[in-house]
Formats: structure tokens, C-alpha cells, sequence
């Protein structure tokens, strides 16, 4: 198991906080223009020992009613995940997103559209785990997404905050129940229900044994996704998160 931390597109932070993790996980806003707006260089060298995950913007809808758009979302797609490969990315997570979640029809477009940008990946090299955001205006709900994941053979990136607030506690214990074999790449962090998001963990209401429970074979990448600079808060989350899995960092 692996521990990193996430620091959205920001290479100061990067600088700031990645000591002492295993792996940085960068994010590619939709503002980015990849590769122009980003000094491979300065990136590399704000990497020092730690391998890279990115994150796929985040704002862009995976499935839409109309081919041609949807054409474009993966011709795009693989642009990102080609300069992700140059830059010697592990994985890519990928926001579970699509026109209108609650529109049935559109569940068998998002499975087809998240099997190419998976097969664009794996094409790459890169592994795309694609992220619960059922909280979300236009994030598939936890057990769409499951079955989908399931019918393409996708990797998943199992957010447990994300998956409190779309369906507290329960929710993380279902979708770790009957699709934790999927999980490759989880995000933690602590929320409450009243909206308080991305707070270090023991924070909030996240009962992370439900997760060691029922992932005790997880052999994966762990991002701490809390939203603070504090090197030791961000630290301290990620010592508790190997604490579920009875592991010590």
C-alpha cells in the first residue's frame, strides 16, 4: 500500500506538502492548457522522489446525449493521458459524470464512453480509476457506478467523503461490500453531514473501519485529499488511514 497526498494544480504545494509520501497526485484543471501551461521541468523536479497520479478535470462530463460531443470528451480525454504518460503518470482518476445522472438511457453511453477512455489509458500505460462523485449535480449514484465499473472492467477510485455525504456510512459499507474488488485508488477524508468537506480525518463522521473491514486485501494507492498545507495534519490523516488496514506508514 501507498500513501499520497493530492495538491489540485498547484506546483508550490506540491513543494510544500509531498515530503514523506509515496506519490503526488496533480490535478489538470480545465483552465490547463496541456502542455503549454505546465513547466515539465519545474514539475519534475517539485516530484523529487515521488511517482505521479493526476487527476482529469474535473468539471467535464464523461457521457452526453449527442455522439459528436462525446467523440470530442474522449478525443480530449486522450490528450490529457498522453501527456500523462510523457510525464511517467501510475493512474488518472476520472469524476464518474455525465449530462443528467437520473436519465436511465444515458447509463449504457457512459459504460461505452468510460471503456474508451479506460482502453486510451491502458493504451498509454496509465491506469484510469474512475471516481464516486454521486453527491454531485451530474455524478452517477454509488451503485450505477458500480455496475458499470463492473460491466467494462474499470478500476475504480473509491472516495469515502464523497461517499458520506451522497449516502452516509451505509454507503460506504455497500459499495466496499459489493465492489470493493474494484477499488484501486482511494481519496480519504473526514466530512460532515451538515457539509463540511475535505477536513483531516478524525474530523468528521467517516467511520473508516467500515473501510478496512471490508477492503482487508487492499494492496492499492491511498491520496490524502485533505484541504490544508499543514504537513502534519496531512501526515496525521494519512497514519490514520493505514490504521483501518491495521498498517503503520
Amino acid at each position: 500500500m501507498e500513501f499520497g497526498v493530492t495538491v489540485g494544480d498547484s506546483l508550490d504545494r506540491l513543494e510544500a506538502t509531498a515530503e514523506g509520501f509515496d506519490f503526488v497526485e496533480f490535478g489538470l484543471g480545465e483552465a490547463i492548457d496541456i502542455p503549454e501551461s505546465i513547466d515539465d521541468a519545474t514539475l519534475d523536479a517539485a516530484l523529487a522522489d515521488q511517482s505521479l497520479v493526476v487527476h482529469l478535470p474535473f468539471k467535464q462530463d464523461v457521457a452526453t446525449p449527442v455522439p459528436e460531443i462525446n467523440d470530442a470528451i474522449v478525443g480530449y480525454q486522450k490528450r490529457l493521458l498522453d501527456w500523462a504518460s510523457e510525464r511517467g503518470a501510475r493512474k488518472a482518476v476520472l469524476h464518474a459524470t455525465v449530462r443528467d445522472p437520473y436519465d436511465t438511457g444515458l447509463r449504457e453511453t457512459a459504460a461505452e464512453q468510460l471503456a474508451r477512455i479506460v482502453a486510451a489509458g491502458e493504451a498509454r500505460g496509465v491506469e484510469v480509476v474512475v471516481e464516486n462523485v454521486g453527491h454531485q449535480r451530474h455524478g452517477l449514484q454509488l451503485s450505477v457506478l458500480g455496475d458499470i465499473a463492473e460491466e467494462v472492467g474499470a478500476s475504480v477510485c473509491f472516495d469515502v467523503g464523497h461517499a458520506y455525504m451522497e449516502a452516509g456510512n451505509d454507503g460506504i459499507q455497500r459499495f466496499c461490500k459489493y465492489h470493493g474488488d474494484l477499488v484501486s485508488h482511494l481519496h480519504v477524508h473526514d466530512v460532515r453531514g451538515r457539509g463540511d468537506t475535505h477536513m483531516p480525518l478524525g474530523a468528521g463522521e467517516v467511520d473508516g473501519d467500515i473501510v478496512g473491514q471490508y477492503l482487508d486485501d487492499f494492496d492499492g494507492t491511498v491520496a490524502v485529499e485533505v484541504f490544508t498545507d499543514d504537513a502534519a495534519l496531512l501526515c496525521d490523516s494519512a497514519d490514520r488511514a493505514a490504521a483501518w488496514f491495521g498498517e503503520r506508514r
